[in-house]
């Protein structure tokens, strides 16, 4: 290893599909290791939509510090440039208190912003552009017309990218536009240059029935908790709130409320989104082969967090 690699910040990041147990998983690696955990979800970052993103409970923090939760109104644009901003400064931060920053998300693109060099980050939005994006797909059939359009100049973005994931793939057509090069040329291009931390990459890995099953006692854990309730409160507001209509379970719940489908209706079909983001989670890290797959099944957390810590001072020293 390199002078100038040592030097850099040891970066564990706990990654993976939804309900797989990485907030706890994380949890009890910051308690092995003294750390802090940084949020890498894009709906986390949110205020007010505590229960739609799965906040871990102070009970499930059990004392160690989170950054990034419910930091950002819904209403304010945000970003990956935004986030690796944010992200890197409570890196440095955590890591001049003398603890471990420990990155705990399933946000691909967020972690990828932190622990790869990000070419496109750098380039600043246009906002007239951006808006002129988000108008057209908020219009009838226009998140299909808006899927095409990517799909015309970056077809292995829009392979990647789902057409409901509206705020990506402008942000795709917005990054071919300003620079003449597509996201996917970006992100080639990228994989050849040196990041910026000694970053290690888990993920808890379980059977897929198992982690449907998961997913379904996640939701009526979060229903619950006051799921419903949340929504009616975001729907007060819908029009300061747009970020909260792109979370799962928002718009299912919200046609309930409204009458418009039967709430348990609701309820099937945030469970049957919640597995297709997990399948799409899952397809986004298979790729990555940096990431370290953990056999989940029969494991608690605490077993799950032993062993990367193990793989940690394996490959770094003692911490």
């Amino acid at each position: 290893m390199s002078g100038s690699e040592t030097k850099k910040q040891i970066l564990p990041v706990i990654t993976g599909p939804t309900a797989s147990g990485k907030s706890a998983c994380a949890v009890d690696l910051c308690r092995l290791i003294g750390g802090e955990v940084i949020s890498a979800d894009s709906m986390q970052i949110y205020r007010g939509m505590n229960i739609l993103s799965a906040v871990p409970t102070p009970q499930e923090m059990r004392g160690v510090p989170h950054h990034l939760i419910s930091c950002v109104d819904p209403g304010t644009g945000y970003s990956a440039d935004a986030y690796r901003a944010d992200a890197r400064r409570c890196i440095g931060e955590i890591a001049r208190r003398g603890r471990m920053p420990v990155l705990c998300g399933g946000t691909g693109l967020y972690v990828d912003a932190v622990t790869r060099p990000m070419s496109f980050s750098s380039q600043r939005s246009d906002e007239a552009m951006h808006r002129q994006l988000l108008d057209l797909a908020a219009q009838p059939g226009g998140r299909e017309q808006l899927h095409a359009m990517l799909k015309a100049v970056d077809p292995d973005s829009a392979a990647r990218l789902h057409m409901n994931d509206v705020r990506r793939v402008s942000r795709a057509i917005e990054v071919y536009r300003l620079t003449g090069v597509t996201l996917t040329e970006h992100n080639r291009r990228d994989l050849g240059r040196e990041g910026d931390y000694r970053e290690i990459i888990f993920a808890p890995d379980w059977p897929r029935e198992e982690l449907y099953r998961r997913i379904d006692a996640r939701v009526d854990a979060m229903l619950a908790a006051g799921l419903v309730d949340e929504v009616r409160a975001l729907m007060a507001d819908e029009r300061s709130h747009p970020t909260a209509m792109q979370a799962i379970g928002y718009k299912e719940i919200a046609a309930a409320l409204r009458g418009e489908i039967s709430m348990p209706s609701a309820i099937y079909l945030t469970k049957r989104a919640s597995r297709y983001l997990a399948k799409r989670q899952l397809t986004w890290f298979r790729r990555d082969a940096r990431v370290i797959w953990l056999k989940a099944e029969g494991e608690s957390a605490l077993s799950l967090a032993e062993q990367m810590r193990d793989i940690l001072v394996e490959r770094f020293g003692p911490l």
